[in-house]
């Protein structure tokens, strides 16, 4: 094994450490993009480069790019899911679902009511801030585990949602610049492998959660749990999805009719927001404040994707990164399946699918273009199997809601977490893989 591959392991190594030991991931990414570079002998500082890349150029250009890509997206984003909770209209829709279901199905209605609100364009953190009280209320009716709610806040944010057409994650979208495709392509296919991951993922969660109940499990009472707001006091749920049907209809008719391409995600959330703002006007109090909130929680957010965005700048730049790449795009056979294994590896370097994709599309998507792999199949392809080793244990939505939101600890919550959002978006890859291989 090279210095250079033994660098990059290690590297990955303790990031996942770090991040999982509570270290900030703005500390803990250039800390290890730093020994990328010791072991791949890449200067440090400009000075030292000899007309070359450095560390501190290489990592801020990683860092600066993702910014300036996507900060507008992040920002409207979060905007709109602020609006959405302080109005009431992400409870009310959570209240709605969970109480036509009911305890009896507490895990489904969960699983469903973060479908619909990040489907429909809400931020997955403001979905599993607005819908964990409710979850808390359901698995005590219902006396489950609550170690589980974090699998179930997850499974229905981050894997069939996030990653099929007609998203308006940005997950679904960045591979439509590098591709030329839009936000439904490969649709058939990733309706068949989205029924799929749902179905199968209910049931394997069915599973778990039988077996501890089984060894004696119960739900646990805390000091200060969270309670869920009184729905008299909400928006009528119908009502709430009026901005999310906007969402979705106008990132239709901007991305498939005007060929809009990425911007299509910006006008879609901008609709969104301002169709949001003047539905529920009488229900804010200080809106001003909560838009601030909203800026500071995108910036955040984005900042914590650029920062691993700017490892895997330093990383791709390593000789065994290289090395890696070129056997994996060269493995005999179709094109969509070393196009499955590249973007996982890398994926699983950044522990973002955001921050995977945008390191590997530049590099994979000429190469499987150039060798007539079919488009649309590519990004569907893409699309899946980014939203798989992404999830992690260092991943930052996955120690946010399963530390911070829930209160739980890796130990106890992200055994579940991890097979429903990487078990089942794997096996949901080499299903849309074999569709598409078998052309529908």
């Amino acid at each position: 094994m090279t210095l250079s591959m033994l660098g990059l392991m290690l590297g990955l190594i303790l990031l996942i450490i770090l991040t999982l030991k509570g270290m900030n991931i703005l500390i803990a990414a250039p800390l290890c993009a730093l020994i990328l570079a010791v072991t791949s002998h890449i200067p440090i500082i400009p000075p030292l480069a000899d007309n070359n890349t450095s560390l501190t150029v290489s990592y801020m250009t990683g860092f600066a790019s993702f910014l300036q890509n996507w900060f507008i997206v992040f920002l409207l984003g979060s905007m709109f899911g602020k609006v959405m909770e302080i109005s009431g209209a992400a409870d009310s829709l959570a209240h709605w679902i969970m109480h036509t279901f009911g305890s009896k199905h507490a895990p489904f209605a969960i699983v469903l009511t973060c479908a619909m609100l990040t489907y429909g364009g809400v931020s997955v953190f403001v979905v599993a801030f607005s819908v964990f009280p409710m979850a808390l209320s359901l698995f005590k009716d219902a006396n489950l585990p609550r170690r589980f709610i974090p699998a179930a806040l997850a499974f229905g944010s981050i894997t069939f949602t996030m990653t099929s057409a007609g998203s308006v994650e940005i997950q679904n979208f960045q591979p439509m610049q590098y591709l030329g495709t839009n936000q439904f392509a490969g649709w058939p296919v990733s309706l068949v492998v989205a029924l799929f991951m749902a179905s199968t993922g209910m049931w394997l969660f069915h599973v778990m959660i039988k077996r501890a109940v089984a060894k004696g499990e119960h739900f646990d009472d805390r000091e200060n749990d969270p309670t869920p707001k009184t729905s008299n006091m909400l928006p009528h749920p119908f009502l709430c999805f009026i901005p999310l049907i906007l969402v979705l209809g106008s990132s239709f008719y901007c991305s498939v009719i005007l060929h809009f391409g990425r911007s299509s995600l910006i006008i879609a959330l901008l609709t969104g927001l301002i169709s949001a703002v003047i539905l529920y006007w009488k229900r804010f109090v200080q809106l001003g404040s909560a838009l601030s909130v909203a800026t500071y929680s995108a910036l955040i957010a984005i900042a914590n994707t650029c920062a691993v965005v700017g490892f895997g700048s330093v990383a791709k730049l390593t000789p065994a990164f290289n090395d890696t790449l070129i056997y994996m795009t060269a493995l005999p056979g179709n094109g969509l399946i070393s196009a499955a294994i590249a973007i996982s590896v890398i994926v699983a370097l950044t522990g973002s699918a955001s921050g995977g994709q945008a390191i590997a599309l530049p590099l994979i998507a000429p190469h499987y273009l150039d060798a007539g792999v079919d488009p649309n199949a590519l990004h569907r392809v893409i699309a899946i199997t980014s939203g798989g080793l992404d999830s992690l244990p260092h991943n930052g939505y996955v120690i946010t809601t399963i530390r911070v939101i829930c209160g739980e600890t890796h130990k106890t919550a992200y055994l579940p977490l991890g097979a429903l959002t990487v078990l089942i978006p794997f096996i949901g890859a080499i299903l849309a893989i074999f569709l598409f291989i078998l052309g529908m």
